[in-house]
């Protein structure tokens, strides 16, 4: 049995689950007026800052792949197969980026999730808590989603887990930098 492909249709249903998930909570009733007002405030401040957030991380990730490009997994300068080294830097700047992609769903539906769930207290414990349960779900799946399709793809076209390590560094290393960025624009704001 191939894994790498198995890998992939498990990514894809992690992606049917999510997008099931979001629609459910998308098509919960809102709030009164002054809920949505402020709920309004929230997403526009969450995208706001994700937009500045992703611009720095952008820079840090061409700064990284230029350090990768340069030095690994030999420096260019010694290398016999400098295509190796590039093939690294694309699979960072993927990581990068598929991660980027989750952080995007996840505020998404955090944003949506948030207004929904209070609206929801209404009708009692268990639709507010699945209404926020389901709104996290979403996140979880779209960062299962990107990971697991992103390193079985590369694995399964180059065959080398170093590409998928670079691929792992780029995802992790985004992922880090938000989720520092996301707690300190939350204690802050």
């Amino acid at each position: 049995m191939n894994w790498a492909i198995v890998s992939i249709l498990v990514s894809i249903l992690s992606f049917i689950v999510a997008a099931y998930f979001y629609y459910w909570v998308s098509k919960l009733p809102t709030g009164n007026k002054k809920l949505n007002s402020i709920g309004k405030l929230i997403r526009n401040g969450s995208f706001t800052f994700l937009k500045r957030e992703y611009t720095i991380l952008s820079i840090f990730a061409l700064i990284v792949s230029l350090f990768i490009f340069l030095f690994f997994p030999t420096p260019i300068w010694k290398s016999e197969n400098i295509l190796l080294n590039v093939y690294l830097v694309i699979a960072y700047i993927l990581g990068s980026a598929l991660s980027g992609l989750a952080g995007f769903i996840g505020i998404s539906i955090a944003t949506i999730a948030n207004i929904k769930t209070a609206t929801a207290t209404k009708q009692g414990i268990e639709k507010s808590f699945m209404a926020g349960f389901r709104g996290g779900a979403v996140m979880g799946m779209a960062v299962v989603g990107t990971s697991l399709l992103g390193a079985a793809t590369i694995y399964l076209l180059t065959g080398n887990p170093n590409i998928v390590l670079a691929f792992s560094f780029g995802a992790s290393s985004l992922a880090l930098f938000a989720k520092a960025g996301g707690r300190y624009f939350h204690k802050n704001s």
